[in-house]
């Protein structure tokens, strides 16, 4: 069964702040050393072009800009891997590294446009590793609720028990800002999600819907 995939994401700036310690926390969760990939450092460098990114600045002598360069640049590597698959350079106008550590945790920029334009990069790697790459076979049933999560966990954890063996998530996400939230199962046995149909309602108090702004607009519209 192939590993599941995650996506961390994290505070990138110009230059790295004293609390973007993602790298190190991750290293460090998981056994690992950091070590500076020379391939992400050199097209830095040719990114940022001739000219110095700041007074008084070489990349050929230490200073603390360059540290803090270097440090954006520093990845967890686990000598048992293939290092080629631990750091992925996914666009060629961009420096920024896709660290992947355990080959499932992957650590992009928290930028979004960064973030958006990495991911984008990032498909040709992810794609293959999904069972159904164009999501046929999977289905998923909404329930609107005006319950709170808190009230309803007893019901989703012994409903996420019952129905697990049968290949069966359930979800349950509060909606801030809003009346009501939402629950959730994804599986690939239509008719046996639609046999759970009743008994989820009647569980959280709540209501089929196709979408979760279904019900929005309906109390927009009582007010």
């Amino acid at each position: 069964m192939p590993l599941p995939t995650y996506l961390v994401d994290r505070s990138l700036r110009e230059y790295c702040s004293h609390d973007d310690i993602t790298y190190e926390s991750i290293a460090k969760a998981f056994g690992l050393s950091l070590r500076l990939h020379e391939g992400a450092f050199q097209r830095m460098k040719a990114l940022a072009g001739a000219k110095p990114p700041q007074k008084d600045f070489s990349w050929d002598t230490p200073s603390p800009a360059l540290d803090a360069k270097l440090r954006m640049v520093k990845l967890p590597v686990d000598e048992s891997r293939d290092e080629k698959s631990q750091a992925l350079l996914v666009d060629e106008n961009l420096w920024v590294p896709i660290s992947v550590v355990n080959g499932n945790v992957h650590i992009l920029p928290g930028v979004p446009n960064l973030f958006t334009q990495l991911l984008n990069g990032l498909k040709p790697f992810l794609i293959p590793r999904l069972e159904s790459p164009e999501g046929k076979g999977v289905y998923r049933v909404i329930f609107s609720t005006p319950t709170a999560e808190s009230e309803v966990a007893a019901f989703l954890s012994k409903l996420a028990a019952k129905v697990g063996p049968r290949g069966v998530k359930v979800g349950s996400y509060p909606r801030w800002g809003k009346k009501r939230n939402s629950v959730t199962l994804v599986g690939k046995d239509k008719e046996y999600l639609e046999s759970l149909v009743p008994e989820v309602e009647k569980g959280v108090d709540g209501i089929r819907v196709e979408n979760e702004e279904d019900v929005d607009s309906d109390e927009e519209e009582t007010k």
